[in-house]
């Protein structure tokens, strides 16, 4: 297999990486006044000299751009697409899920896609697939633009895909067509994994070789016990309609930033302002245009809302150059109880904790009673069989991993201002269940 998929951008030494980033970032942002109807008015509004802005250090200083700032410059707010470029021949258009509120609209040109293919064939290469290799698809085709951006990607590399678009194809696809990779989320694999064994294949028998996590944050528990159960390698990708595609490589080391066609930062909402190198923060992400390329939608200093460190920019064990991120959460699953966050990754972490896998699925749900004075947390796990599910030793697992790393949150637990109550139910037993749509497994009811 190719150790890369473009050697020449992803083994870029840094100081001619930097110097692309920057060529791209003046014609970026001055495609974005010359094409763009709301940015042509932002850099008016916000008296910005579209020449100034030259370097990483100039783009840090425009204003940041929300979710809620695209969805002001729709319909029905807007007669037009604000943010669509005038120049631009639209291939296809595509929504946001909507899950954060009304789904956000994007344009994309060919180009677009291209470039979003380039991502997504770098991060598949990186993982170790290539010619030959056959990989069923577990999300879904529609206007959420991953699953048909994999399918290009794989054109791009001679891989086939099996569009399934969800994990609960039949066993014969497995049996039939020998798949080598899925590309899906971790309860799906779990699920799976108990499905195929159900009909006569141990999931470590099968022809599977590698899986790929996406569409969701885990916590590295979860991602060790699924590589238990199947025997390959799990690899993370993040990616989201605005173009964000970032992968992990065999060195699990940390997501690559495609920072030719990504520029991303950090920054803190709270103090107003970008954070160090190492810092936690919320993901701020410019889409990058090739010199003569276009788009449909460009995005400048967008706050994704999903948070992140940056592992480090030095050269990678595998040889890419490019920037390295942690496995991104989402701000929307985060919530606050004695002044301290914790995120439902932090959940799923004190589920997994290994010697409770003897006793449960690994399927959980979370909710947050209480006021000012006293707050709830009750964790509800599903059992394998509940009549031989050691509570206790479960109970005492979670709770430890839980408060390890909350100095505050377990001063809070230990005088009692926050407690933690547990319910353990059979299979199908979580309330998820009755509720259609992706399950919401930490859910705020104070």
């Amino acid at each position: 297999m190719k150790p890369y998929f473009n050697p020449e951008i992803e083994t870029m030494p840094r100081y001619e990486l930097d110097a692309l980033v920057e060529a791209r970032i003046k014609y970026t942002v001055k495609y974005a006044h010359d094409n763009s109807p709301f940015y042509r008015k932002w850099f008016r509004e916000n008296n910005i000299k579209v020449s100034d802005i030259k370097s990483h250090e100039d783009l840090r200083e425009l204003p940041i751009i929300t979710g809620q700032t695209i969805r002001k410059k729709q319909p029905p707010e807007t007669e037009e697409f604000e943010f669509k470029c005038s120049n631009s021949e639209i291939f296809t258009i595509h929504e946001t899920s909507g899950t954060s509120g009304t789904p956000k609209a994007f344009f994309l040109t060919w180009d677009d896609w291209n470039r979003y293919a380039e991502k997504y064939a770098r991060s598949f290469t990186s993982q170790g697939f290539g010619e030959g290799d056959r990989v069923v698809v577990c999300a879904s085709y529609g206007m959420n633009v991953g699953a048909s951006t994999m399918t290009l990607a794989a054109q791009k590399i001679g891989m086939a895909i099996i569009p399934e678009g969800k994990c609960t194809f039949p066993v014969r696809i497995i049996k039939n067509y020998q798949p080598t990779g899925i590309v899906g989320s971790i309860f799906k694999f779990l699920r799976l994994a108990r499905r195929i064994e159900a009909e006569g294949i141990p999931p470590q028998e099968s022809s599977i070789k590698r899986l790929i996590a996406g569409g969701e944050s885990f916590a590295e528990e979860s991602r060790k016990y699924l590589e238990e159960i199947w025997e390959v390698p799990v690899y993370n990708t993040y990616g989201s309609t605005e173009g964000t595609m970032c992968g992990e490589c065999q060195k699990k080391v940390g997501l690559h930033v495609p920072e030719d066609l990504v520029h991303l930062d950090v920054y803190n909402p709270q103090l107003q302002d970008f954070v160090d190198e190492g810092e936690c923060g919320r993901i701020v992400l410019t889409t990058l245009i090739p010199q003569g390329e276009k788009t449909g939608t460009l995005l400048l200093n967008y706050d994704t809302e999903d948070t992140t460190v940056v592992v480090g920019r030095e050269k990678c064990p595998c040889g890419r150059t490019h920037m390295r991120i942690i496995n991104p959460q989402r701000e929307a699953e985060t919530v606050w109880v004695a002044g301290s966050p914790f995120n439902r990754v932090d959940i799923e972490r004190g589920v997994f904790q290994r010697d409770n896998m003897d006793y449960l699925t690994g399927e959980y749900e979370a909710f947050l009673y209480g006021d000012e004075m006293e707050t709830i947390l009750r964790v509800s796990m599903e059992c394998v069989k509940t009549e031989r599910c050691d509570k206790d030793l479960i109970e005492d697992n979670f709770v430890k991993s839980f408060l390890q790393l909350k100095p505050a949150l377990k001063q809070a637990y230990e005088d009692g201002s926050f407690g933690i109550d547990f319910n353990f139910t059979g299979p199908g037993g979580l309330e998820f269940y009755k509720v259609r749509g992706r399950p919401k497994r930490l859910v705020d009811r104070r």
